[in-house]
């Protein structure tokens, strides 16, 4: 479908969708998903196309910010796998973006040439056993020590600890500060004495393992403190940022990718597929909940890019980022369950990707930020009155 693309817009997307094909055929995506591994070779392959520069500074050795070819390049892993769409992420958006907003120029330096090259990734360590949407209240603590920083607590549902070379770890540095202004971002290694890392069994989003991360007593040199001295307590700035914007985006480019997986499937399954003397695709109620899934498939695309056009513009675009990730994670569960519904008893066997399709589709309303929490926030964000 011509949705008008930039001629680099168009390029990328093509280079992607070989890439895809070539590096990461079904056989090989249905494999990380049921080993739950990461396929740490073909990332390097990607890497080498150049992709994970796109959120660097050419300065840095990347090739300037540009949010919407970010959010294709995630897009297009996601409709084959997980396993390479996340680490994507991880380095893309959780490193270089994070390090290029909050960063010390000290860690600009030394970090983000090895965010374009594909060879540093961030793990997120915010939420916590007792702690979701309301972060502000995290547990974990981080104090100084001397040229350390001694890190304790825990974080849950940590994608990716297992193979980041950081987890950017959202701690209370100040517990009788005042709320919003006691926070410290941190950057603990994986491998640091303390540092324990357990997997827990998911559904979906298999590839970069999701874990529980304990921290007893871990320490870490004081450089390591996001933005420097001046990362002291200045935590909840750094969350709230630009980079919660473009977070919102990433998933909901997840979300396409896997609704587009689901709907082309289904759409070639409605053609191959045949009952009672012809293709199903030649019934009505298929035809309907072709077009339909088309058309909604569509308005999350758009809105994702108009949205994405929004932030590299620098303009401000809470609502319409928490619109579009509400909308598209949405949009792409019922794709996936209308695609296993086209495809009848076939879309329940994992020799099909329609139950995969369905298994990653049905997470996204919930991580990045709940659809409950996205209403109550474009509600407010409008002014509408509370009493």
């Amino acid at each position: 479908m011509n949705y008008q693309e930039a001629d680099h817009i168009r390029m990328l997307r093509e280079m992607l969708q070989k890439f895809v094909e070539n590096e990461m055929p079904r056989e090989l995506a249905r494999e990380w998903d049921q080993t739950n591994e990461y396929p740490a070779e073909v990332f390097a392959k990607l890497a080498e196309l150049g992709v994970t520069g796109m959120t660097v500074p050419e300065e840095y050795g990347g090739s300037g910010r540009d949010i919407q070819a970010t959010m294709i390049t995630i897009e297009e892993l996601s409709r084959r796998s997980m396993a390479v769409a996340v680490p994507y992420i991880m380095a893309t958006c959780y490193a270089g973006m994070n390090l290029v907003e909050c960063g010390s120029e000290a860690q600009k330096t030394e970090m983000l040439p090895r965010v374009a090259s594909g060879d540093l990734l961030f793990a997120y360590g915010l939420t916590e056993p007792d702690v979701g949407a309301d972060l502000a209240s995290v547990r974990t603590t981080v104090v100084r020590d001397g040229d350390e920083l001694v890190i304790n607590g825990s974080k849950r549902f940590c994608s990716g600890a297992e193979i980041c070379d950081y987890i950017y770890t959202l701690a209370c540095s100040d517990k009788e500060g005042e709320r919003y202004q006691n926070l410290s971002f941190v950057m603990i290694p994986p491998d640091t004495a303390g540092v324990t890392i357990e997997r827990i069994a998911t559904m979906g989003m298999h590839g970069a393992a999701t874990t529980d991360v304990t921290f007893t007593n871990v320490r870490v040199p004081a450089s390591l403190l996001m933005g420097g001295d001046a990362g002291w307590n200045n935590g909840w700035k750094m969350l709230a940022g630009p980079g919660l914007d473009v977070e919102k985006l990433e998933v909901a480019a997840i979300a396409i990718g896997v609704a587009a997986a689901a709907v082309e499937d289904a759409w070639e399954y409605s053609q191959e597929r045949r009952q009672f003397g012809k293709p199903i695709c030649t019934y009505q109620s298929i035809r309907h909940k072709l077009a339909d899934m088309q058309t909604k498939l569509h308005a999350a695309r758009l809105m994702t890019y108009h949205a994405a056009s929004l932030l590299q513009q620098g303009q401000a675009a809470g609502v319409e980022t928490s619109m579009t990730k509400m909308f598209a994670t949405e949009a792409a569960k019922e794709l996936a369950l209308e695609c296993q519904t086209i495809m009848g008893a076939y879309g329940y066997v994992k020799e099909f990707d329609a139950e995969r399709y369905v298994r990653e589709a049905i997470v996204l309303p919930i991580f990045g930020g709940s659809t409950a929490i996205h209403l109550n926030n474009i509600s407010n964000w409008m002014g509408l009155p509370k009493r």
